[in-house]
């Protein structure tokens, strides 16, 4: 997987990675370039510094340490060498790129009036490689399933930063618009699927079609505010499965209580530690509190490569705990 992002990278940090042993190329989940300071790899829930020789290494002092010149390199590889173009994302702190890979920034911000305008001297960035993994929501989605309207029930996922569930709402869509249920579910048809995927994330969309597979019945706004893309979907698009990744705005509360009001199902994912963590955050709490979502799936921090999640129910009760490591 890393060869799909090397081309956004300077060439001398492209062939310090190239030096990496395959096995941990194929599993690198971030790439740090950080000016001055260590370069660095995480993968597998592990990081490590690199040197300038293509070594993983733990000592700092070793690492090979971006210049501002690979900065520089790197962002105008980044915005297609026109800064201008890019002033929106430049102010939300990242950048999506083909294939769905989406590039964090940081540096030093202008405000307006309070709020950040923009991002210059970028001096940070954060390289998080997508990948498409069909197969992982199967074991979930039969718990999703509401077997009496023949749907999936609203349900939110829950899940710390890089615990994979943007690729289990991508797997989850594609089985939905398929139609491949599982576990006795199979004489459900494929449901009308509406993707609305503001960060470019889910479906690695480029000049508007998605680039990964989402199934056959599915829809996507591309690069579009959740909230507003809710609302488009919903007056025009009429899907039966509404799916929007990390909400947590009012706006976004607003638009999922519109969709539900109108029968459209929502599967919806958050930022959080676990159910206790989620309840915690005003908006979240609140569509909690009305009853809007009937399921829980709640991501374990992984060990390694194998992961685990819990299913609960719209009271929070554990209903199901899958264990990767012993197939239950």
């Amino acid at each position: 997987m890393l060869a799909s992002i090397t081309h956004l990278l300077p060439q001398n940090i492209r062939l310090m990675l190239s030096e990496l042993p395959p096995n941990v190329q194929a599993l690198v989940e971030e790439i740090r370039v950080r000016e001055s300071r260590p370069l660095e790899i995480s993968w597998a829930d592990r990081y490590a510094f690199i040197s300038e020789r293509g070594q993983m290494i733990t000592e700092e002092t070793l690492a090979y340490k971006p210049t501002r010149q690979d900065c520089s390199i790197l962002l105008e590889i980044l915005t297609n060498h026109s800064l201008y173009t890019y002033e929106e994302e430049l102010r939300r702190g990242y950048i999506t790129v083909s294939g769905g890979h989406r590039v964090g920034l940081a540096g030093r911000t202008i405000l307006d009036q309070g709020h950040v305008k923009q991002i210059r001297d970028v001096s940070s960035f954060n390289i998080r490689i997508a990948r498409e993994m069909q197969g992982v929501g199967q074991d979930i989605l039969p718990y999703l399933v509401d077997p009496l309207l023949g749907n999936i029930h609203h349900t939110l996922i829950i899940s710390p930063p890089q615990q994979g569930k943007t690729t289990l709402v991508r797997d989850l869509a594609r089985l939905i618009s398929r139609g491949e249920w599982g576990h006795g579910h199979g004489s459900l048809s494929g449901k009308k699927v509406g993707i609305v995927d503001e960060r470019s994330e889910l479906a690695a969309s480029v000049k508007g079609v998605p680039r990964f597979d989402l199934g056959p019945r599915t829809d996507v706004l591309d690069g579009c505010p959740k909230a507003e893309g809710m609302m488009m979907m919903i007056r025009s698009l009429s899907p039966e499965v509404l799916v929007v990744d990390e909400i947590g705005r009012e706006e976004d509360a607003d638009a999922i209580h519109e969709a539900v009001h109108t029968g459209i199902r929502v599967l919806a994912t958050a930022h959080g530690m676990n159910y206790e963590d989620v309840r915690r955050r005003p908006v979240l709490k609140q569509l909690m509190e009305d009853g809007v979502f009937m399921k829980y799936v709640v991501l374990q921090r992984r060990k390694g490569a194998h992961a685990s999640f819990r299913i609960l129910d719209h009271e929070g009760k554990n209903m199901a705990l899958y264990d990767e490591r012993k197939g239950r």
